[in-house]
């Protein structure tokens, strides 16, 4: 019992320090600074808060600033200003550390995606159409529907700004051997799908995001059992809203949170689709 009273306490004293870099996160926050802040050592901190959180301190501070930025690109006429103002050092070092967080330098997110360019390529398979989007960062959009048609027109009011055309030659290899992977899952003969991601999202999103992607193929957990293991236990109902804001079905799987009751829950795509990807999964399993 002491053990457990233990952990619990440091689960919310770490959640009490995600608060504080919530709201410093403009300021310059060192490990040794935060680790002053809850009575541990830098060392112990980093520990801690990455068993707890799921992320390392640092990683989180980025995500907040990168949330503040995101959020300042789209109010102020100045990158420079929006830069400056989340908290980050330099306008360099955001260019090398957070564009793929954006999917985008943060001049093209202001500008909701202009000047980026995405490629796309569709399969019909059991399930559906599908239709994959990248950019030269990697996937950014994986998604289920009834016709081509109806997801290039998803894919164009995902990204309104940017570029979309079909795949052309210069990158032909390189998406074959990604749709070859999807139609192997989608056929049952493996059981995950690793494929480079392109992912933009909140730091809530991207911790919830993370978490989907460690859940073994073929298992489930309670959207209550996600939000407990990313150290927000009453989360569960942003959790829920994280998987339904999910542009990349099967690589980000949110398909394997259900109901603490079991029942399937709610899916994007539906819920036959949900129950179908389960089971080809499981399959692959017993195969393998």
């Amino acid at each position: 019992m002491k053990n457990a009273a233990h952990d619990t306490f440091e689960k919310s004293l770490m959640q009490d320090l995600c608060r504080y870099i919530e709201a410093h996160s403009g300021e310059a926050l060192t490990l040794k600074q935060l680790a002053k802040q809850v009575h541990l050592s830098p060392a112990h901190l980093q520990r801690r808060f990455k068993l707890a959180i799921g992320i390392s301190p640092k990683e989180y501070v980025d995500s907040c600033r990168l949330k503040k930025l995101k959020t300042g690109l789209r109010q102020h006429t100045s990158v420079t200003k929006a830069i400056y103002d989340a908290g980050f050092a330099s306008s360099s070092r955001v260019y090398e550390r957070v564009d793929s967080r954006l999917g985008m330098t943060p001049k093209q997110y202001r500008a909701q995606g202009k000047g980026v360019i995405i490629s796309y390529a569709a399969l019909h398979t059991p399930l559906g159409h599908v239709l994959m989007g990248a950019t030269n960062r990697g996937i950014c959009f994986i998604q289920f529907g009834d016709s081509k048609k109806e997801l290039v027109a998803r894919l164009v009011a995902e990204y309104s700004q940017a570029k979309i055309m079909p795949m052309g030659e210069t990158h032909k290899e390189q998406f074959a051997a990604w749709m070859r992977a999807l139609s192997n899952y989608l056929s049952g003969h493996v059981a995950t799908l690793d494929l480079p991601l392109d992912i933009r999202g909140t730091a809530f999103q991207l911790k919830v995001w993370q978490y989907l992607q460690n859940i073994p193929a073929g298992s489930v957990e309670s959207y209550s059992e996600v939000a407990t293991a990313i150290g927000d236990p009453k989360a569960f109902r942003a959790v829920a809203s994280a998987c339904a804001g999910n542009r990349i079905a099967i690589a980000i799987p949110c398909h394997r949170v259900i109901r603490g009751n079991g029942d399937l829950a709610g899916y994007r795509w539906g819920l036959e689709r949900k129950r179908a990807l389960l089971d080809l999964e499981r399959k692959a399993n017993q195969q393998s």
